[in-house]
């Protein structure tokens, strides 16, 4: 069920504590993490507390929750002293979501051109 932890989410242990992450910044409701496989310099994910299966799913359920999230990204660009730096959620798997809970990539310290990928 949408909002409940799930057993076999990767992003869920993280948030129980069950599997180490490198965490930047935790509020009530997110937690924001360094990426294991960094594409810049500064690369965090910032997660919802709570299980959503990806960004559409969790601005229809839960729309405070995803501006919680989207304030955080700020929070860390803030900490990381990034004057400019791209927000990324991957919905679906052709567009590279491999982890089934919602997540904001911050990226930042290098140049991002565009378009990406």
């Amino acid at each position: 069920m949408a909002g409940e932890a799930q057993d076999d989410c990767l992003f869920c242990k993280i948030v129980a504590g069950t599997i180490p992450a490198t965490i930047v910044r935790e509020t009530e409701t997110t937690v924001a993490f360094r990426d294991i496989n960094p594409q810049a310099p500064t690369h965090v994910l910032v997660i919802p507390k709570a299980h959503h299966k990806d960004a559409a799913a969790l601005a229809a359920a839960a729309p405070e929750l995803a501006a919680d999230v989207l304030r955080e990204t700020q929070a860390v660009a803030d900490e990381e002293k990034l004057e400019s730096y791209r927000i990324v959620f991957n919905t679906g798997t052709g567009a590279g979501q491999t982890v089934w809970h919602a997540h904001a990539h911050v990226l930042g310290g290098r140049g991002l051109d565009w378009p990406p990928g």
